[in-house]
């Protein structure tokens, strides 16, 4: 999708302190990014900038995955930008990951889709800025990384998780098995981490309610702020569409996410000539197109990412949308590509 944001990305000192750390100099990724070293001081810079910081940093490491465990360990919590370390003062896991979830708005190019289901929770990596070529391999583990770190660090406890799947060679995938504590998947269709949905209600020994109720309203402010830009039609299909994935998602659902009563959020969809109801069945439209684009899904793969449970209610609600079949608008749609 196309980003909500500006394109300015603000890179946290403690960036640069890592990797100083690590034994690497921030001119020495400057200059193998080719980029002015006023980045070091002045840390603003563009998506494009952004990758090509990553990339000189994974060029200048070596192995991906030894660059990924090392800067993930010796980042300090404390050098962590508000938005991120504010996850660090919530009440459980669970809690920290919302937040982080919410918080990533204000904090480009990524954003996360966190489902629980089952005994599984897991998070979907998306880049917001679909126009720019793909992140560097090394900042997919690291963000992911990240994520353990947090469950980590606010819990004290070693943690693990079930599985993680990248869609990239990542380099020594054994040491990363052993970070993560579980299986690593390479050349996966997504950018995925799973955890154990037990782990989300373990309390954060970090936890600390006083920081919080500081740092949440100029937070949230800040994010309002940010999206004032933005329709309520945009951020509902926004969040519709990253909260389908096996489930259908009601308008208290995504009143919650925007911090509003469902009431109000429907007299605003309202006023913009919609509603939810509309805005739900218009994101699985253009998702299942994207998605029947994609010849590697199955179409009952398909029908659980936009969240119908069976295929047989995809098939009726795609003969609504497009006049035939989800086999045939594919044979179409591809035999007209190719």
């Amino acid at each position: 999708m196309k980003s909500h944001t500006s394109d300015r990305i603000k890179i946290p000192p403690g960036f640069w302190t890592g990797l100083r750390q690590l034994g690497i100099a921030a001119h020495e990724v400057a200059r193998k990014a080719r980029l002015p070293l006023t980045i070091i001081s002045e840390p603003v810079v563009t998506t494009a900038q952004y990758f090509a910081i990553w990339q000189a940093y994974s060029d200048l490491i070596g192995d991906t995955a030894d660059g990924i465990i090392k800067l993930a360990t010796v980042f300090e919590t404390a050098k962590y930008p508000p938005p991120v370390l504010a996850t660090y003062y919530a009440r459980d896991y669970r809690d920290g990951l919302n937040r982080m979830a919410r918080y990533k708005q204000l904090c480009p190019p990524e954003s996360l889709r966190i489902t629980e289901e089952g005994e599984r929770c897991t998070i979907e990596l998306e880049w917001l800025y679909t126009e720019q070529p793909g992140p560097p391999p090394l900042l997919v583990g690291i963000t992911l990384a990240f994520l353990l770190e947090l469950g980590r660090r606010g819990t004290g406890q070693p943690l693990t998780a079930r599985f993680v799947e990248f869609s990239h060679a990542m380099g020594d995938v054994q040491a990363l098995e052993a970070y993560f504590g579980c299986r690593i998947r390479i050349g996966a269709q997504c950018n995925r981490l799973t955890l154990h949905r037990r782990d989300l209600d373990r309390p954060f020994v970090t936890y600390n309610e006083e920081l919080l109720e500081i740092l949440t309203p100029v937070l949230d402010r800040s994010l309002d702020e940010q999206q004032g830009g933005r329709s309520i039609t945009e951020m509902v299909k926004w969040i519709i569409k990253r909260s389908l994935t096996g489930g259908r998602p009601d308008i208290q659902d995504v009143a919650k996410e925007l911090s509003m009563s469902d009431r109000t959020l429907q007299r605003r969809l309202t006023d913009e000539n919609t509603s939810f109801k509309h805005l739900l069945t218009e994101a699985r439209h253009e998702q299942a197109r994207e998605y029947l684009a994609d010849p590697s899904l199955d179409i009952k793969e398909v029908a659980f990412l936009i969240g119908y449970e069976d295929q047989n209610s995809f098939y009726r609600a795609f003969r609504l949308w497009e006049g035939e079949t989800p086999s045939n608008w594919r044979t179409e749609h591809l035999s007209t590509k190719s």
